[in-house]
């Protein structure tokens, strides 16, 4: 029976006491010759740049730009600049009570003006809303109101710092979301103004002890200011007041 050489054929193994196969060197030559090679690459690259000409960088200095001749655009009237309207006594910009009409039996302020503990008091959380048009940097509001026939107006117009957030458009997204929420209600938007819109609440609200009372609302935005204008009556408010109330003053903003 011959003994079995390591190496031959399939399923050769290594003869007993035959020491095993050294690879060990064999990769560690390898591994030199590969780092060598890279090395060596290395140093041609440097060599074949080190020959070459330098290039030449841009020049630092640019091409003077022609200066427009002729005088500069006056600056706008403040009569066209809207800043310079709204930065003013914007009780001004309140539209005027109509010839005829009466004044309010509930109070508007003082004076025209709205403070803050005032306006947050319109609402039935009034001391979060408080607190919310503080973060929201509310600066002022003016107010005007009449009543004229069978029907009571009340206009406010709401300005904001608006230093981090445009206050005055989420201040009439959320007073245009409750009035969608309202059953029986029709609504339109109010030309040139975006988003603004009016809304007419086509069944009365009813208290015990008192009569049943329409309404009707806008609430459009300009830049920072918010304006509200709320219409009560015995009867109900027709869209042609609403609206027409609504154009007239969007157009002093």
């Amino acid at each position: 029976m011959g003994v079995a050489v390591a190496g031959e054929g399939p399923g050769a193994c290594t003869a007993p006491g035959a020491s095993p196969k050294r690879r060990g060197r064999t990769v560690a030559l390898v591994a030199v010759a590969a780092v060598l090679g890279v090395v060596a690459g290395t140093c041609a690259g440097y060599l074949v740049q080190a020959d070459r000409e330098p290039t030449a960088l841009p020049p630092l200095s640019q091409p003077v730009l022609a200066q427009a001749k002729g005088e500069a655009p006056e600056p706008l009237p403040a009569a066209q600049d809207r800043r310079v309207k709204t930065d003013g006594d914007l009780r001004k910009l309140l539209i005027k009570k109509p010839r005829g009409a009466e004044e309010p039996d509930w109070p508007l302020g003082t004076d025209g003006w709205l403070e803050l503990t005032e306006f947050a008091g319109y609402y039935e959380e009034s001391g979060d809303v408080f607190g919310q048009f503080v973060m929201d940097g509310f600066r002022r509001a003016a107010v005007t109101g009449w009543s004229d026939n069978d029907h009571s107006v009340e206009i406010r117009l709401v300005q904001f710092r608006q230093e981090e957030t445009l206050a005055a458009a989420e201040t009439v997204d959320d007073s245009q979301y409750w009035a969608d929420e309202e059953d029986d209600t029709d609504s339109w938007l109010v030309p040139g103004t975006g988003e603004g819109r009016v809304y007419v609440h086509k069944s009365p609200d009813r208290e015990p002890g008192y009569e049943p009372v329409y309404g009707a609302e806008a609430h459009i935005w300009r830049g920072d200011v918010a304006v509200e204008i709320w219409v009560y009556g015995s009867k109900p408010v027709p869209k042609k007041m609403i609206m027409d109330l609504a154009e007239r003053q969007m157009e002093r903003l």
